[in-house]
This record gives C-alpha cells, sequence and structure tokens, in this order.
C-alpha cells in the first residue's frame, strides 16, 4: 500500500438547534469584526438569525447558480468597500461558491453555514462561470476555515430539492472512488458517505420535518465533500460542470440524473469499486442499489426535463472529451459520451 493523503485543516462543528451560539464563537474565535454575510435573497431572515449576535457590516444577497465571473467581482468590490475582515455565507452550494469567489483573491477567512447537502463548505474546489464555461480549480485558501452544521436550518429545504442535494452529494462519493487522486482514506470515507446518504434520503422523504434523517444527510454530505476534495473530479463532475455552465441546468439536479448514467458507463472497467458501492448499499450490484434508492425518495430522472435538448448533445460532446479525467477506468469516447448523453437526456435505463 502506497499513497499520499493530505487532510485539509478545517473546523467542523455539529450543533443542533445552536448554529447562532456557534457562529458568534467561530467568529470571536477568528478574531473578526467587520463580517459579511452572503446568503440569498430567499434566505436573508435565516441568515440574519444565525448571525443576530455577530458584528455584520454587510449582507450581499446576489447569489446565482455557477457563480458567474461579474457576480462574483461584485461581491468582492462590495466586500472592499466596506473592509471586511471575515465572510459569512449561510445557504446552499451557490452561496458558499460565492463566498469562496470572495475569498480566492481577497484571502478573506469564511465561516460556512450549509441548508442544504451540497458539500461544497468541505472543499478547496472553487468555480466560476464566464460565457457558457464554468472553469474550477483547487486553492487552499478557498477553504472554509469553520463549518457550522445545524439540521433544523435545512428543515425549509422542500423534500424534492433535498432529494436532488442529496444525490449530488452521493455523487460526490461515487466519483470520489475513482477519481484521478483517490486513495484508500478517500475511499473509506466515500464508502461510510454512501451509508449515510443511503440511509438518511429515505428518511427524511418519509419524515420531513424529523431531524435524524437530516442529520445523516449532513453527516454524509460532509464525508462525500471531504473524500471528493482529496480525490479530485471524476468523469461525473466533468461532465456536470460542462452541462450546468453550458446550458445552465440546475447543479443539484443534473448531478442527481447523471449518477447513474456516469455509474453503468464505469462499472465494468472498476469491479473493485463495484463491489464496495454494492456493500454500501447492501445490494448485489452498484447499479441495483443507486436505482432502488432513487425509486426510493422519487428522484429526477431525465435531463430534458431541466431544459437540456437534442441539439445540445453533439455540442456538448467535444467539450466533454477535452475536460475528460485520462485516468477515468474506462475509455471515454465521442461515440461513449453521446450514448451516455442521450440516454440521460431521455431517462432511460441505464443498465441498458
Amino acid at each position: 500500500m502506497r499513497f499520499e493523503h493530505e487532510t485539509l485543516a478545517q473546523r467542523v462543528c455539529f450543533a443542533p438547534s445552536e448554529a447562532s451560539a456557534v457562529v458568534w464563537a467561530e467568529v470571536e474565535r477568528l478574531g473578526a469584526s467587520r463580517v459579511m454575510v452572503i446568503a440569498s435573497a430567499s434566505e436573508a431572515d435565516l441568515a440574519k438569525s444565525v448571525t443576530s449576535d455577530v458584528p455584520v457590516v454587510l449582507h450581499h444577497d446576489e447569489v446565482v447558480m455557477h457563480v458567474p465571473v461579474a457576480s462574483a467581482e461584485r461581491a468582492r468590490a462590495a466586500a472592499t468597500a466596506h473592509d471586511v475582515d471575515l465572510v459569512i455565507s449561510v445557504g446552499g452550494g451557490s452561496t458558499t461558491g460565492l463566498a469562496k469567489a470572495v475569498a480566492l483573491t481577497s484571502g478573506l477567512p469564511v465561516v460556512a453555514v450549509p441548508t442544504t447537502y451540497a458539500g461544497s463548505e468541505a472543499t478547496s474546489v472553487w468555480g466560476l462561470t464566464e460565457g457558457a464555461r464554468k472553469t474550477t480549480g483547487v486553492d487552499a485558501g478557498v477553504l472554509p476555515r469553520s463549518v457550522v452544521y445545524d439540521a433544523t436550518l435545512t428543515l425549509s429545504l422542500p423534500v424534492g430539492l433535498s432529494v436532488a442535494s442529496g444525490l449530488n452529494a452521493l455523487a460526490h462519493c461515487v466519483d470520489s472512488l475513482w477519481a484521478p487522486r483517490t486513495d484508500p482514506i478517500d475511499q473509506a470515507l466515500a464508502g461510510e458517505g454512501v451509508r449515510a446518504l443511503a440511509a438518511g434520503l429515505p428518511a427524511v422523504v418519509a419524515d420531513p420535518a424529523g431531524l435524524e434523517g437530516r442529520e445523516r444527510m449532513l453527516y454524509g454530505a460532509y464525508l462525500s465533500a471531504t473524500a471528493f476534495s482529496s480525490a479530485g473530479s471524476g468523469l461525473h463532475h466533468k461532465i456536470c460542470h460542462v452541462l450546468g455552465g453550458r446550458y445552465d441546468l440546475p447543479h443539484a439536479q443534473t448531478h442527481a440524473v447523471v449518477l447513474p448514467y456516469v455509474l453503468a458507463f464505469n462499472a465494468q472497467a472498476a469491479p473493485q469499486v463495484e463491489r464496495r458501492l454494492a456493500e454500501a448499499f447492501g445490494t448485489a450490484s452498484a447499479l441495483e442499489g443507486l436505482q432502488r434508492l432513487r425509486r426510493t425518495v422519487d428522484a429526477p430522472v431525465a435531463l430534458r426535463d431541466y431544459g437540456f435538448a437534442e441539439a445540445d448533445i453533439d455540442d456538448a460532446v467535444p467539450v466533454i472529451l477535452e475536460a475528460a479525467p485520462p485516468s477515468n477506468p474506462r475509455e471515454v469516447t465521442a461515440d461513449g459520451v453521446r450514448r451516455l448523453l442521450r440516454a440521460a437526456r431521455e431517462g432511460a435505463d441505464p443498465a441498458a
């Protein structure tokens, strides 16, 4: 066994019903006195409640999916104008992504308070979109210094969005098992993440007001993101980044739809990964376990439901080929990508 694994420097606080007190304590610990709070307009009241004891000098609510460069520049300018010394993000992946964009150029510390299962808060990955192209990178400076997980903050997340967000987290796990820098530690984290998410997601659907399922989901989302940040982006994420940035498809739903097709594409070429996933799902095969979970939670089915057109397939293929990792278990060809995208657009049986 020979590998190198780097553990990210981050403080993680699981604090059910105590987000406000823990956020204040983290701001105090970091010595901040001029705080910028980033939260979408729809979560403004929640963010004000969470940061009620914090010395806030700026509330910023221009949160846009896939973090357009122009939006990032306005947030950076606002932080500079208000002499901000710390950023708090309250929200999902787009909100955390905007906070990371500010940190990328300013070096400001970030405290992340997730309200979804996106996992961006536990990674050093940033992403920006300009025109029709999404660019991602890795920078230790964008990793939030602290993450405050409070399951009560996810109670307002509708079941449908909980499902899509949870499957996005599951995609982090699956991709981490065969990503370019994967190692045994990443794979252990990903396997435990699959078990937590596969148990938590049906519980959220069965009892949306219950906390146990949502706490399992946050735990699984954190594990999945930690594994993903170390292992890097595999084929699944490269495909979804192209689809999201180029065609403005919704992030979580795109991941939820594409995942079974990438799993089916790679499974036979990665039998050890397939067995590990099957064991985590408790089924005879990984695809069977994933599809059973998807049926149980009524997962998103087809990319066409989110605006991906037939004509977009041939346009996307060369861009995906350019982005696909050379280390993918199975050779990525134009025909293979075309068939995968067509099946995902139509919602066809991934086993076929």
